[in-house]
């Protein structure tokens, strides 16, 4: 999607992003990231609306953040402790916020709105460079499912009430790992489309761009509650680490 950049899909969504976003897991990302970050300070990659950046703020986290989109920072701070938080405009593929983390998230599938693999190792570069020695970078997102695709295509319903439909199209690329995603929604004013380029990456990409940031993967779970991570797991959890010295 030649058309699509990295402050597109804040300048599509950030007025009804929490109303059509909701994984569903929010409180369970929460407590988990909190768990793991301790008192240390926290950095979230893309930190769009705050739906997890404020639950972590409010449990006493010093949480900063970032997003390409300067129309989800605002629905940010528009909401209850949202302009405590500090925040930068900035690409999650290159980023200098000429501050160093000790916890670093990217949760959310948002690692796949980088649609290129170089995009993809540059992000864990720039974590990298942001992370204290021994500061951890954790990372979420969706299991690939081929067996979801006919002919390398799907189309299914997402959502149906009185007044409205929503549809998503998908086209696979197997080779390039990639779904262009379409959401289509019709409703009596009319009909509406929302494009959603995605690269996925399976975990031993994941640890080989990790790798060659210089970070080791201390864990790996099949969900937000520490769940095996196993060929039957629709979702992975994975914690990097830098190491506390150099070799």
């Amino acid at each position: 999607m030649k058309e699509y950049g990295p402050t597109t899909f804040g300048d599509l969504h950030a007025d009804e992003y929490d109303a059509l976003h909701d994984p569903g897991t929010t409180d369970a990302c929460v407590d988990l990231i909190a768990e793991l970050a301790g008192t240390r300070e926290v950095l979230e990659l893309a930190i769009g609306t705050g739906r997890i950046a404020l639950p972590l703020a409010a449990r006493g986290l010093s949480v900063s953040g970032f997003d390409a989109s300067p129309e989800m920072l605002q629905k940010l701070r528009e909401k209850p402790g949202g302009e405590a938080l500090q925040t930068w405009v900035a690409d999650m593929a290159r980023f200098d916020l000429g501050q160093m983390f000790d916890f670093a998230y990217l949760v959310f599938n948002t690692l796949y709105n980088l649609t290129s693999q170089q995009a993809q190792t540059d992000c864990f570069q720039c974590v990298a460079k942001h992370l204290r020695p021994g500061g951890q970078f954790l990372v979420e997102a969706f299991m690939p499912n081929r067996e979801r695709f006919e002919n390398n295509q799907a189309v299914r319903t997402k959502k149906v009430s009185f007044d409205s439909v929503l549809l998503e199209a998908a086209q696979h690329d197997p080779v390039a790992q990639t779904i262009h995603y379409q959401r289509i929604r019709f409703t009596e004013d009319g009909t509406s489309l929302n494009p959603l380029p995605m690269r996925y990456v399976w975990p031993s990409e994941l640890d080989l761009m990790a790798a060659l940031a210089g970070l080791r993967p201390v864990a790996r779970w099949g969900g937000w509650q520490k769940q095996p991570l196993s060929a039957s797991s629709n979702m992975y959890v994975i914690v990097y680490e830098k190491p506390a010295t150099e070799a």
